[in-house]
């Protein structure tokens, strides 16, 4: 999971749909060839986080599964 520093220019970042209104505490991502680019939406000009499609997918596959209860 490598760090980068500037993120490139012309990327496409989205937030998830569950972020809200709420524009202190998110982080955005952007779609690329590799994989998925994470950055925190308050420092747009700072690191981002490499992600590889298999990682990603696992990721958002786990989110998408029903939490225990003990856990929400």
């Amino acid at each position: 999971m490598p760090a980068r520093s500037p993120a490139p220019h012309g990327l496409v970042w989205f937030k998830s749909s569950y972020s809200g209104a709420n524009t202190t505490e998110c982080v955005e991502c952007a779609y690329v060839t590799h994989g998925v680019l994470i950055r925190d939406s308050k420092d747009a000009d700072g690191s981002v986080v490499a992600v590889g499609a298999g990682a990603w997918e696992s990721f958002v596959g786990g989110l998408r599964q029903e939490q225990p209860a003990a856990l929400t």
